[in-house]
């Protein structure tokens, strides 16, 4: 996925190039539009679509193989949205080394992952994102460590925009959540609560389950917006504080309740244990979400000018 990314602004660049040598063939005024595009909304975009259209009519009378080669590339001119989409396992596990090097790159990719919080298409096997007390392939015995919280690491560039989703409990969130990730011109993570047949609920009920998967605070809602202009508190917690104790969640869902019925008294113990995880990351989300930032972008230039790197 990074890939790909990298290569469209390898030809965007090889196109901007092209555009500069061959201002007089297309006009001055069209390419310091095409240049100069605002790009950061929709009708941004659709503009720029129009000038490229324009370019191609310029180029069409135009006679050298620059002026073919900028037809080839004219489209990379216009800004691409590239998503990148992948399961729990992949983001939280075996491929976590590679997530946090796209992360880490800087470049403006979204990264969509599907939390089912196991192993899905190899079986049901446990993962990092297996949460504390749920039975699966190697943690039959229900697993005796927390949930990876792969968001708040995320949070730690502070240059990537992180969300947490579950469309069963609030759509308009949902939407939110993704326009603003494909808006940020960095990288964005966004974790999205997915059920799964090997959660042992009935499908039928998903966005139910979901819903309820919120509500007893196992899976909040929030946002994190690098913005400093727009966001004085760049942590936002979206859902309210749970009403529903974890236990009446984790009861409908056959992952946990197989091991109340084969050894309830660690079922009983791992659920205590579990309870604590939530109380505890609500806490801790709540006081997040208290926090100003600090400096702005221009204080933070400031301050580097001043002091050099460290």
């Amino acid at each position: 996925g990074l890939g790909l990314r990298l290569a469209h602004e390898s030809q965007a660049a090889a196109a901007d190039r092209l555009l500069g040598r061959l201002r007089k063939q297309v006009g001055g005024e069209l390419v310091d539009a095409i240049r100069g595009a605002d790009q950061r909304t929709d009708a941004g975009i659709a503009a720029q679509r129009e000038r490229v259209a324009a370019l191609r009519e310029a180029l069409a009378g135009a006679a050298g193989p620059e002026a073919a080669r900028l037809a080839e590339l004219a489209d990379h001119l216009v800004r691409q949205s590239h998503w990148i989409i992948g399961g729990d396992g992949w983001a939280y596990d075996i491929g976590y080394g590679g997530l946090d090097h796209v992360l880490a790159s800087g470049m403006d990719v979204n990264i969509l992952v599907m939390d089912t919080e196991v192993y899905s298409n190899t079986g049901g096997q446990a993962s990092k994102a297996t949460a504390r007390g749920a039975v699966a392939k190697f943690a039959v015995a229900g697993k005796p460590t927390s949930k990876k919280d792969l968001g708040l690491l995320a949070t730690q560039y502070g240059d990537v925009y992180v969300a947490q989703i579950a469309m069963g409990a609030n759509q308009m969130h949902t939407v939110r959540a993704l326009r603003e990730a494909e808006a940020w011109p960095g990288p964005s993570l966004v974790l999205a609560y997915s059920t799964c047949i090997a959660h042992g609920i009935d499908m039928t009920r998903s966005m139910q389950q979901q819903d309820q998967a919120v509500k007893s605070g196992y899976w909040p809602l929030y946002r994190y917006h690098p913005e400093p202009e727009e966001h004085a508190h760049p942590f936002q917690l979206d859902s309210k504080r749970p009403t529903l104790p974890l236990v009446d969640f984790t009861r409908e869902e056959g992952r946990y309740e197989v091991l109340r019925r084969s050894d309830p008294e660690r079922a009983a113990q791992l659920a205590a244990m579990a309870q604590a995880d939530v109380d505890e990351r609500w806490r801790y989300y709540e006081q997040l979400a208290g926090v100003e930032r600090t400096l702005t972008d221009e204080q933070t230039d400031d301050r580097f000018a001043e002091e050099g790197p460290a």
